[in-house]
């Protein structure tokens, strides 16, 4: 698997998408929790979204419980509480694991693409991986960045 574009996961409502139909465009990989102290992050997210998603990007949200049992709920609650509380209209995924042995092959790609500071383990919730419209990671950034700080780098992958 060398490319965003080679994997598919199940979204929230159970359906599986191929990640190919992201193809040429610029995608922020996200792993994401309800009860997390960066949660309000779902806003920016949003925004972000709907900012630059005319122009060929999209956020990918990937609930994760991994980290301090934050995302306990079901699919149908993350995606109400998303709805609800945040507005959330960019593609939620069904819940996965980011790190070890199960972890979604995607998750693992991105980790092997760019490790970050824990020799490729996903830090926290939140964590962020700019994909360009070729398929391949640009970047990684820390739960802690929040959105807004990314604009330059998704605009310049955007070209």
């Amino acid at each position: 698997m060398t490319s965003l574009h080679d994997f598919s996961a199940k979204a929230i409502d159970g359906q599986e998408v191929d990640l190919a139909s992201y193809d040429g465009q610029v995608v922020l990989v996200v792993n994401t929790a309800s009860k997390c102290g960066f949660t309000p992050q779902y806003q920016g997210l949003q925004e972000l979204h709907e900012k630059y998603g005319d122009q060929g990007f999209a956020v990918l949200g990937f609930p994760c419980d991994q980290f301090a049992h934050q995302e306990p709920d079901g699919e149908d609650e993350i995606a109400a509480f998303c709805q609800r509380n945040y507005g959330v209209t960019f593609p939620m995924f069904a819940k996965v694991d980011v790190n070890g042995d199960d972890a979604h092959p995607l998750w693992q790609w991105l980790r092997g693409e760019q490790g970050g500071l824990l020799g490729g383990k996903i830090k926290w919730n939140f964590t962020k991986f700019l994909v360009g419209r070729d398929g391949a990671v640009i970047d990684r950034f820390a739960p802690a960045t929040k959105p807004e700080k990314l604009v330059v780098d998704i605009e310049k992958a955007l070209g």
